[in-house]
């Protein structure tokens, strides 16, 4: 009775007085003899401010910062294994979501929570220390190396929570934005396709309009337009949307409003000659000529110049340059991407203010910073030029400093170099060339393999047109992946790759850079046409167009899931719209 009154009284003095410094613990042992032990630990205020601007000192983990949660930012998180980082992502959304299959959101096929799949779950079972704070990034400092941030909770509220972030290093993977190009009325009357938030609005617009139009009170040219759907960009987004939004339209909702089937319009607007520009010219014909059978108004080479909230105006990038006017009922844009503003604010700072995003290099390390990375759609690979390095390049390989670069010297160098300027190989491609030597022996006429022999001139001569091989990445959920993968492979083998470097040969300077740079691997895209049809350009040149495509495209897209709970409640969705056919609910 006297422990338990001990106990009474302790716990009652602490309640009274919650400020108290010490905590008095005591814990009894039973026991043939008894005995107990006394311990105390100082009860410290705890703030946020210290929680994320103030590492402790005992702590000697490196802090990393991620900032965004989307394929770049998930594919590093899954991917990292290191359990010497201390790991605080920081996003507005606290989901990943499988924004390929957004346009089946924007129709029904598949519902929002089926590609979603949250990011604590997604990381709660890893030995890695990591944190998630919901929240948006207001900017970026390099010099103090602090993120200042803004929590997303309490929308409504003015106050909203501020709070800075320390880190050692930081990885950016905010993702982008829908590019408008400044076009008059876009942001106040279009729809994107970049969130699930997005696909969302877009779902209860469609359905709005059909019920606008079946009001008894609308006269048949305001019915018309309100059934005019107009999509502006022939890019994948844009065109699978067009082809979702159309089998919407004949599968579903023609049965439902039999009275407007006439009525419905589907434009989709391209400033280019043709849909599809990324993929091989076999897709593209079949693409437009399948839209054309379908009934979608095709209208390439017309620009958007003005949006107005009932109609649009376009120009005609040929015959004149000749502006029209078309009235629509609802927008949908899908033009490209553009950078966020406190990319844009970052990059400013940085001096890459004239970049349309931020320039990393082959590393994913941004230019002009220290230990800050970005990679996906917020950042660009800037490809070292091989003549902007030849006069070096030439001087690692000539050993012997002859003046003269022989083919034995260059075959030393050859896989460092290749490494180093992945456009060399392009170009040995593009010429139907095996290997540098077969490019110098060119330069050198008819003279044989072993006796050809370079100055720094000739040398120049003959990779003078290797750097026209060099290409931008695309802004595909493909690319962001795998700069993911490649950078937490990087961080999980930090502290080894300091000591023993495995990348290629320092052309300026001594040593091997500490990681081979990243190389994007080219798995093959789709593309879904409607109708239960769809064309694949894969590695080889291989072309895949038409049902069985479709049927491989099911089967991708599943298998490529980030949980086996998203990839069940797809494929039910799939199950479902076969059976009972796409909800037209408003909910």
């Amino acid at each position: 009775m006297r422990i338990y009154s001990f106990y009474e009284k302790a716990s009652r003095a602490f309640n009274d007085h919650p400020s108290l410094s010490k905590v008095l613990a005591v814990v009894v042992v039973s026991g043939g003899t008894g005995g107990g032990l006394l311990a105390y630990s100082d009860s410290k205020s705890y703030n946020v401010e210290q929680a994320v601007s103030s590492p402790n000192a005992e702590n000697k983990k490196k802090k990393l910062v991620v900032l965004g949660t989307g394929w770049a930012g998930t594919s590093f998180l899954k991917n990292l294994k290191n359990p010497s980082y201390e790991v605080h992502v920081i996003s507005p959304r606290n989901y990943f979501a499988f924004t390929p299959l957004l346009p089946s959101v924007t129709v029904g096929t598949v519902e929002p929570r089926s590609i979603c799949e949250p990011i604590r779950k997604m990381v709660k079972k890893k030995d890695v220390d990591i944190s998630f704070w919901e929240a948006e990034c207001l900017s970026i400092d390099p010099v103090t190396k602090k993120v200042k941030c803004r929590s997303t909770q309490d929308a409504d509220s003015k106050e909203k929570a501020e709070f800075a972030v320390d880190y050692d290093y930081l990885v950016i993977a905010m993702g982008a934005r829908s590019n408008t190009f400044n076009t008059p009325g876009v942001e106040e009357h279009a729809h994107f396709l970049k969130e699930v938030e997005d696909a969302q609005k877009i779902r209860q617009s469609i359905i709005d309009c059909f019920e606008k139009a079946a009001l008894p009170t609308l006269s048949e040219e305001e019915r018309k337009r309100i059934l005019h759907f107009v999509v502006v960009g022939g890019g994948p987004t844009g065109v699978e949307f067009a082809a979702e939004l159309h089998d919407f339209v004949n599968d579903d909702l023609v049965r439902l409003y039999p009275k407007v089937k006439e009525l419905v319009k589907i434009t989709l607007l391209e400033a280019t000659d043709h849909i599809l520009n990324m993929f091989d010219k076999r897709i593209t014909d079949f693409a437009e000529e399948k839209f054309h059978r379908d009934g979608i108004n095709l209208q390439t080479g017309s620009m958007v110049v003005k949006v107005t909230d009932k109609e649009i105006s376009t120009k005609a990038l040929k015959n004149g340059g000749q502006i029209s006017s078309m009235p629509y009922g609802m927008l949908v844009w899908s033009t490209g991407i553009g950078a966020r503003p406190v990319i844009m604010d970052f990059m400013k700072q940085i001096n890459q203010g004239k970049r349309r995003a931020l320039g990393t290099d082959e590393w994913l390390r941004v230019e002009g910073t220290g230990e800050i990375y970005a990679l996906g759609d917020c950042a660009t690979i800037v490809q070292r030029k091989v003549m902007e390095d030849i006069g070096e390049i030439f001087k690692k390989a000539d050993k012997d400093n002859s003046g003269t670069l022989t083919v034995k010297e260059m075959q030393e160098l050859v896989d460092d170099v290749l490494e180093r300027y992945p456009q060399i190989e392009l170009y040995l491609k593009s010429r139907k060339l095996k290997s540098i030597v077969d490019l110098m022996k060119d330069a050198k006429g008819d003279a044989s393999k072993e006796s050809v022999e370079l100055n720094i001139e000739e040398f120049k001569s003959a990779l003078s047109e290797v750097d026209t091989q060099m290409k931008n990445l695309p802004a595909t959920a493909q690319v962001a992946a795998q700069q993911g993968t490649y950078l937490a492979d990087c961080f999980n083998r930090m502290e080894e790759c300091e000591k023993n470097p495995q990348g290629p040969i320092r052309i300026r300077g001594e040593g091997r850079h500490r990681f081979k740079p990243f190389r994007y691997r080219h798995f093959g895209q789709f593309a879904p046409l409607g109708g239960e049809q769809a064309a694949a350009q894969l590695p080889g040149d291989w072309v895949s167009i038409g049902h069985s495509t479709q049927w491989l495209w099911y089967s991708v897209y599943a298998s490529k899931q980030v949980s086996w709970r998203t990839r069940a409640l797809v494929v039910g969705d799939w199950t479902r719209r076969f059976m009972f056919g796409r909800d037209s609910s408003r909910i």
